[in-house]
């Protein structure tokens, strides 16, 4: 069975799909990353599309989908390299992809789910008590 590797990077899960999406392949990554932020207790999931030339509303709604699922698991997601195509095709087919952050680039998402999961933290350890 075919699948899109999953790499840990600390707190972090990464995905690259570098292979043309189809709805078996989107349901088993969707499958398999939100095991694996539940197996590893990952902070945030980043997920590089720049591949992907084509992404038709099935994939879009798999993306907010997993997104979802990542934030009930007290994840945060980011797409990043979302081509000008893909953009103007999810725009078309009236999707705003809920719950997801995008960024340019890799090391801009990165960035930002560091930034975001330091701030979270920050905000739990100040718990609003002066005595």
């Amino acid at each position: 069975m075919e699948r899109i590797p999953i790499l840990r990077m600390g707190n972090f899960l990464l995905v690259t799909i570098q292979v043309d999406m189809h709805d078996k392949l989107a349901l088993t990554l969707q499958d398999d990353l939100t095991s694996k932020i539940a197996d590893v207790g990952a902070k945030g999931v980043l997920i590089d599309i720049s591949s992907l030339e084509i992404v038709d509303s099935f994939i879009g709604r798999t993306l907010a989908n997993i997104a979802s699922m990542a934030r009930v698991l007290d994840a945060q997601t980011v797409v990043v390299g979302m081509q000008p195509a893909v953009a103007i095709t999810l725009v078309e087919l009236g999707m705003s992809l809920p719950g997801i952050r995008t960024a340019l680039n890799v090391e801009s998402g990165m960035q930002y789910l560091h930034e975001t999961v330091t701030s979270d933290r920050d905000s739990e350890e100040y718990d609003g008590d002066s005595d």
